[in-house]
């Protein structure tokens, strides 16, 4: 009864913003007509959450907004777009992918003006929406987001010890130190993910490399405009990232179970230790209480003063803060017809969001969110997003497939391992750069 009053109420407000948004986009009679959407997620809490935000739209114009998702969605969006029959709109989980597509997609700004998107994203947003041709073209607009720049931790532990939060890298490294002299575990770390092994180890260093070289540099690093400009990994700044990520990896005494146990333990088990009392934190974006599983789920509590909480993955070098490193969807329109620029409107605005917000499975980059919206567990989640003063997306998945789901992934590997020096790993990620 709750779900259904809430939808009911948000396609009150939804009818209110379609009346009186003004940008001639949205439709009040779009009956008969259907928008396609494709995308790589499917799990059913999150396709339902999708499918709740378009119910509030379907039922003040019509129109009939058909989402199919699929685990092959890289394959397959390349297929159809190739063989000329694109879904209407496709929602990608990598910006890198998007820009295959580039020549394809109709630029959102051809009929929202820059002016409204600006006041629903944070200029970055908006950025790392462009193609990397230099055209400065806009392709897509972002909708669920997850935050990666995240240390969980447990809070009653960190009652009992007397320990408080880290505000800059040193800090937590003292921290760090200090649970070691206490007797504890700082650190749970475990990357196994088959042929997928060493992500967990990506998104430490490109969190690290955003706290200790410019915007710039990063982006230099993931999409460089050109062969010229791009920052290698064997580049001073981005060696740093690595041997910072290897001050906690690489000391036996700071992970659980020593470093054999970082490469041989599935990721999704990496929050486990922390709230069993085995260890005191771990790295992992805002997606990693689900992978709890229900059983434990419901025998903890995930706030600041129960078995499971989050700060700030901190800054390093203050003259570069704390950007906050995300992943997400940005969706890109492959036609231009009313109902679908109805749609892309629809998802430029939290209200769309709302429903998966509500449920604890969505996070949004949007301007016009309402904290209220979160439950109490995420609410923190969203603020960061609203208040971050600029993002960036993980590298790995913007750099060619062959580099960041690939060389990159094994350098990790190795260099927990230990089966290769530095200079070895560095230079072979750069030899497998694409020409």
């Amino acid at each position: 009864m709750k779900r259904l009053i809430n939808r009911v109420l948000a396609a009150t407000v939804l009818s209110i913003l379609v009346l009186s948004i003004g940008l001639g986009v949205a439709q009040s009679d779009l009956s008969g007509t259907t928008v396609s959407i494709f995308g790589a997620f499917t799990d059913p809490s999150e396709v339902g959450g999708f499918n709740d935000g378009f119910a509030m739209l379907e039922e003040q114009t019509g129109v009939d907004v058909v989402y199919e998702g699929s685990s092959d969605f890289e394959i397959l969006v390349n297929t159809r777009v190739e063989a000329g029959d694109p879904p209407d709109i496709a929602c990608f989980p990598q910006p890198g992918l998007m820009n295959r597509f580039a020549d394809d997609i109709v630029d959102p700004t051809t009929f929202l003006s820059t002016d409204y998107l600006t006041t629903q994203y944070n200029p970055a947003w908006l950025d790392m929406a462009r193609a990397t041709d230099g055209s400065g073209k806009v392709l897509g607009v972002w909708t669920r987001v997850v935050v990666k720049s995240l240390v969980w931790y447990n809070p009653q532990r960190f009652d009992d010890f007397g320990y408080d939060i880290p505000e800059t890298w040193d800090e937590l490294i003292e921290l760090t130190q200090q649970i070691v002299d206490d007797g504890g575990v700082p650190w749970s770390v475990s990357m196994e993910s088959g042929s997928a092994t060493g992500w967990v180890g990506t998104d430490w260093i490109e969190d690290i490399l955003l706290r200790i070289t410019s915007l710039d540099n990063y982006d230099a690093w993931t999409v460089p405009a050109n062969a010229a400009d791009r920052l290698l990994f064997n580049s001073e700044e981005v060696r740093q990232a690595w041997e910072l990520m290897g001050q906690i990896l690489l000391n036996p005494d700071y992970v659980l179970g020593g470093t054999d146990r970082i490469i041989g333990v599935r990721f999704f088990d990496t929050g486990v230790p922390v709230v069993q009392g085995d260890a005191f934190m771990t790295k992992m974006g805002s997606f990693m209480p689900p992978w709890l599983g229900e059983e434990i789920l419901a025998q903890i509590e995930i706030a600041p003063d129960g078995d499971l909480w989050y700060f700030v993955f901190p800054p390093i070098d203050a003259a570069y803060g704390t950007p906050v490193l995300t992943s997400g969807d940005v969706c890109s329109a492959f036609s231009d017809r009313p109902e679908v620029r109805a749609v892309m409107e629809l998802m430029t605005k939290a209200e769309f969001l709302k429903p998966g917000i509500e449920n604890g499975v969505f996070l949004s980059p949007h301007n016009d969110q309402n904290l209220d919206w979160y439950p109490s567990d995420t609410r923190g989640l969203g603020d960061i997003l609203l208040t971050a003063d600029s993002f960036r997306f993980d590298g790995g998945d913007l750099q060619p497939g062959v580099v960041g789901a690939g060389s990159f992934w094994q350098g990790v590997v190795d260099y927990v391992q230990g089966t290769k020096d530095l200079d070895s790993i560095l230079n072979d990620i750069d030899a497998s750069w694409p020409n």
